[in-house]
């Protein structure tokens, strides 16, 4: 009885580890998970206690709250300026629903109002700065840049392969795509998300552009972190270049001083450049003159010789 006891307790140990190494969060690496009583998979973001729906999409905010985790560990080893702020990194500060607060402000306390993708939209200033509310990104624009082929391929199974894996891959409704552009080897995507159509149970296109600008870097937030493949009627798509730009449903609020300074600037610089201009003719039109007189002078020097 007793090998056959301990037959029965290797294989339920078996059994036990083979779902302790199953818990873990598909859709989020940042991620602590351990089973609970009812051995539930729980997970937990890294670096705090927030809870992770490992369903869905996690937000950009408290994906980069995770990923600065390593960076804060690094500044108590001799790495002061792990977390200074350069206009898209960032240590960010959360709702409890996991949004970004409309106020961000890095160690130095220096400080700026963001949109609901993260992205600074006013000048910085001092802790003083209000911002009154969380301004929303409703389209976002994204350009890619495919690398070179023989031939390209046809816009509509471009537009059919993209929309498959938006929806497959990152969970996002079709009619939140309004567009996919295409002209070899440039890519277009047009995200829509107006406020009152979206649901709680829709993914946000902010975070599901983060998490596609993840792939495409090869830096995955899906746990299996394998490479993003695309295919497009068994070709793979290999895209080289991102970009990502974001439109508030509000205009961005940049100090017109700042804005005038920049212009005025640019006006010297033509002013400059228009004064080098006139110069430059001047010069050659001098130098024109001067050459012609000297070739008139000498057929009149000829003229004369051949008279006497």
């Amino acid at each position: 009885m007793e090998p056959l006891l301990g037959v029965l307790l290797g294989l339920i140990l078996a059994v036990a580890s083979s779902v302790q190494n199953n818990c873990s969060c598909a859709t989020n690496k940042w991620t602590v998970c351990a089973q609970d009583g009812s051995e539930n998979c729980s997970c937990t973001l890294v670096g705090s206690n927030h809870r992770v729906d490992c369903s869905t999409l996690t937000s950009k905010c408290l994906l980069m709250r995770a990923e600065m985790t390593p960076l804060k560990e690094k500044r108590f080893w001799g790495h002061p300026h792990g977390l200074l702020d350069s206009d898209g990194i960032y240590n960010p500060d959360c709702e409890d629903s996991g949004i970004f607060k409309a106020r961000q402000c890095n160690q130095a306390d220096t400080c700026w109002c963001v949109n609901t993708a993260g992205v600074r939209r006013t000048e910085k200033g001092d802790k003083s700065l209000s911002c009154g509310e969380l301004v929303r990104t409703s389209w976002i624009y994204i350009k890619l840049r495919h690398k070179k082929r023989s031939s390209g391929f046809s816009v509509p199974d471009i537009a059919n392969a993209l929309k498959h894996l938006f929806e497959s891959r990152y969970k996002l409704h079709p009619k939140y795509i309004t567009a996919v552009k295409y002209n070899s080897p440039l890519i277009q995507i047009h995200l829509n998300q107006q406020n009152p159509e979206k649901s709680r149970c829709d993914v946000d296109i902010a975070d599901v552009a983060y998490y596609f600008e993840k792939d495409i870097k090869n830096d995955s937030v899906f746990h299996s972190n394998s490479t993003l493949t695309v295919s497009v009627n068994g070709d793979a798509l290999d895209i080289e270049k991102i970009r990502i730009y974001y439109i508030d449903e509000k205009p961005p609020e940049f100090c017109m001083k700042l804005l005038a300074a920049g212009v005025s600037a640019v006006v010297t610089v033509v002013t400059l450049m228009a004064g080098f201009g006139i110069a430059a003719l001047v010069i050659l039109r001098w130098l024109r003159t001067r050459k012609y007189k000297k070739v008139e002078i000498k057929e009149m020097g000829e003229i004369r010789a051949a008279i006497d």
